[in-house]
């Protein structure tokens, strides 16, 4: 078979810019500029005096500008993904970041003012249809008027978030420039995770330990980046009279404390039923007394690693998502037919994956880096789930298309799903059957418990962090208290083990990011146990729902499915699916 990395596609950014010369950027830059300047001009100090018509009118020309600053945001950004050894590519985002938070301080205005009207003056211009139509994004702005400061110090933060991407930025760029020495190769830190899915143990030791080796010297840049994003985030919290650090988040996400406590302690409650039933399990199919950490990913024994083509990979998502819906089929089909998707293995290539929405007004791309593997395949479903939400969302607007994080990895993961299904459906080898279960359990595993654990690493270091600067030997501690206690006692961890915090990009990134995978995870659950139940109507609702974007809150969006994320037993339905699919892999 072919190695399935051959002719992987690389996008085209055209849609966006032909290039950081194009004359359209610069075009744009100054539409931008000049917009902005006429909404200061017509509506600063008045918007609290608005009719419902003029303020409509003014937020949909906020919209417009919107729109326009995230198309120019994405084709830097998405460059910088694709070679962020290229030190132009950094140069342009920044320059280009630099310049567009100068002119959002003309609009800005906007909001604070938002937040200072009258209940009753605002009920009364939303009467109005324009107005109306942004109620749902009004709402959310509103949702952290007691969080806001004055006038000049939000000018001030709207300044200095200009800088704000450095320290991420030195995060990217340093990872991505590491090469790490497995045998006589030297390997970029993808090609190095994925030999930890090797089938032969000794291939998989050996990358793991040459990860430790590569991040221990870098442990101390790692800290120091990590320590100044927790502190800076300390120190906004504490002016914004944020009660956790937790809370900015989820008002962000729009779910409240309650429900996110309550999906946290339902996983960590799960963990001797889930993870170390599991592992207990897979060490016992791998012929072990005990797993190493780099056993967390090893493939079954005695059935042969397939590799999936690309063209492989393209017709079993479309054609599971077909299956469920033609429509979903036909959008995700754009993504392979236009372009929209960088799927090759490249230095200084972005080690992750993600899809970008980019703006309304233009369409999503998609990055990822194909190894070939039954986990990539998925990988691929699950980042088509999110551009197909993000192109159903775009007609709500560069407002209200996005939806929090919570319900973002909803599409995501019920695509792994329909793919899953699909795969398993069409496998009649048993021995195959077993792999695929495996590595599905390993994924919802990787997505529910790993990601929760995750977040309890995050909530202990930011706690910890309010008295003072943590050292790296302190973190490691951290990370291996947490794994220890998620993974179960079927491990073993190495002393090695308690640097592999540090090369987490949502904990610099986005911070306490993370358990909206296991919100997603747990959600689709519930909602695809509703599909599979014959739930009249399901496929038009499913739509409506990611079409909707982020105009709707978790309970207006679960109620046509009959489901309550604010139930205590909607958590436990979830999990209850990964420990059925435990049962099945024991029985097989």
């Amino acid at each position: 078979m072919a190695r399935p990395h051959k002719a992987l596609p690389r996008w085209s950014l055209a849609d966006l810019y032909a290039g950081p010369d194009d004359p359209r950027l610069e075009a744009d830059v100054a539409w931008v500029a000049e917009r902005s300047r006429e909404l200061e001009r017509r509506f600063q100090g008045r918007v609290a005096l608005l009719a419902g018509n003029e303020l409509g009118g003014a937020i949909a020309a906020y919209d417009a500008i919107a729109d326009r600053r995230e198309k120019i945001l994405a084709f830097v950004s998405l460059r910088h993904a694709a070679d962020l050894a290229d030190p132009e590519t950094g140069r342009l985002l920044q320059n280009t970041t630099e310049r567009l938070t100068d002119l959002a301080r003309h609009t800005l205005f906007l909001t604070l003012e938002l937040n200072r009207m009258e209940e009753d003056a605002l009920t009364r211009a939303q009467a109005d249809p324009a107005a109306r139509r942004y109620a749902p994004w009004i709402r959310e702005v509103r949702a952290f008027r007691d969080h806001q400061l004055s006038d000049e110090l939000e000018n001030y933060e709207l300044d200095r978030s200009a800088t704000g991407g450095a320290w991420p930025r030195l995060f990217d760029e340093t990872v991505a420039a590491m090469r790490f020495r497995v045998g006589p190769r030297l390997l970029t830190i993808s090609a190095t995770l994925d030999l930890l899915s090797n089938p032969r143990r000794a291939v998989r030791r050996q990358a793991a330990r040459a990860l430790a080796a590569g991040l221990a010297p870098r442990g101390p840049l790692f800290a120091l980046v990590l320590n100044t994003q927790a502190k800076d985030k300390e120190i906004e919290d504490r002016w914004r009279k944020y009660p956790s650090p937790l809370a900015q988040r989820n008002l962000a996400n729009q779910v409240e404390d309650k429900v996110v406590d309550a999906l946290v302690g339902a996983v960590r409650e799960s963990f001797p039923r889930l993870s170390h039933r599991y592992y207990k399990l897979k060490a016992r199919m791998l012929g072990l007394k005990s797993l190493e950490y780099w056993d967390r990913n090893a493939p079954l024994p005695k059935v042969p690693v397939r590799a999936y083509s690309w063209s492989a990979a393209e017709d079993i998502v479309l054609g599971a998502y077909r299956a469920f819906s033609p429509r979903m089929a036909e959008i995700a089909g754009r993504f392979f037919r236009g372009g929209w998707i960088d799927a090759a293995l490249a230095p200084g290539k972005d080690s992750g994956a993600f899809s970008h929405p980019t703006a309304p007004s233009v369409h999503p791309y998609i990055l990822l880096n194909y190894h070939g593997r039954a986990r990539d395949v998925m990988t691929l479903a699950h980042e088509l789930g999110h551009g197909v939400h993000q192109v159903l969302s775009a007609p709500q607007g560069a407002l209200m298309a996005d939806a929090p994080l919570t319900l973002a990895e909803t599409a995501s993961v019920f695509g792994e799903m329909l793919v899953f299904q699909a795969m398993l459906g069409a496998e009649s080898n048993p021995a195959r059957r077993r792999v695929l279960l495996a590595g599905k359990i390993e994924d919802m595993l990787n997505t529910l418990v790993r990601q929760v654990a995750f977040h309890e690493f995050e909530r202990r270091f930011h706690d910890a962090r309010r008295s003072g600067e943590i050292t790296p030997e302190r973190i490691g501690a951290i990370w291996l208290e947490v794994q220890r206690e998620s993974l179960g006692p079927a491990f073993r961890f190495a002393p090695e083990y308690r640097w592999f915090w540090a090369y987490i990009p949502h904990f610099v990134h986005s911070p306490f990011y993370v358990y909206a995978y296991a919100f997603g995870d747990c959600l689709v659950n519930a909602l695809y146990a509703v599909h599979r139940g014959g739930h009249p109507g399901f496929e038009g609702k499913y739509l409506d729902m990611l079409g909707a974007g982020g105009t709707l809150r978790h309970r207006e969006l679960l109620a046509p499915f009959g489901l309550d994320a604010g139930e205590p037993a909607f958590w436990r339905r979830g999990l209850d699916v990964v420990a059925g699919l435990i049962d099945e892999l024991e029985a097989a």
